[in-house]
């Protein structure tokens, strides 16, 4: 495992559709790895592969609860709004209010390409929201309402 560079607003590939994964080679169950290893390093909640330079559907999220990992995920219900201040590892030291969905059910695949559902409320329901639109190219701060203000406490980052 190897902490790899986080991706900091303005770089282009964190603007980048990403790539469908086929399968699990040992390339990406090392990005997996370096990805956990990654965000627990920054205190983040979530980490798209984009964030670290990879143009690949991969998220690892841990919100406390141990770590997800999910490949190729996509949202296929959500209800419910709540909104609450959101940040990200990509620009950290910063959040702002972003209205999300407060319950998903999501499918995806996990690291041996075995397909599961999740169904999510609350902050795993806006980390995999955060985290999906991070692999369409979009971040936070396109949907932030207000302003973007600085945070003493990073813990609000994902």
């Amino acid at each position: 495992m190897a902490l790899r560079t986080i991706r900091m607003l303005g770089d282009p590939v964190l603007n980048k559709a990403c790539r469908e994964v086929k399968e699990v080679t040992p390339k990406i169950s090392t990005l997996i790895s370096d990805m956990l290893e990654t965000m627990y390093d920054a205190n983040g909640v979530g980490l798209a592969a984009p964030q670290v330079g990879i143009l690949k559907r991969v998220v690892t999220i841990d919100i406390g609860d141990g770590p997800l990992v999910m490949i190729n995920p996509r949202i296929l219900a959500s209800d419910g709004t709540q909104t609450a201040g959101e940040g990200c590892l990509s620009l950290p030291g910063k959040a702002g209010q972003v209205t999300r969905p407060n319950h998903v059910v999501a499918r995806a695949y996990n690291e041996q390409m075995q397909e599961f559902e999740i169904d999510a409320t609350e902050l795993l329901a806006r980390a995999i929201c955060h985290e999906i639109d991070h692999l369409e190219g979009h971040m936070y701060t396109e949907f932030v309402e207000g302003e973007i203000y600085e945070v003493e406490d990073e813990s609000e980052e994902e």
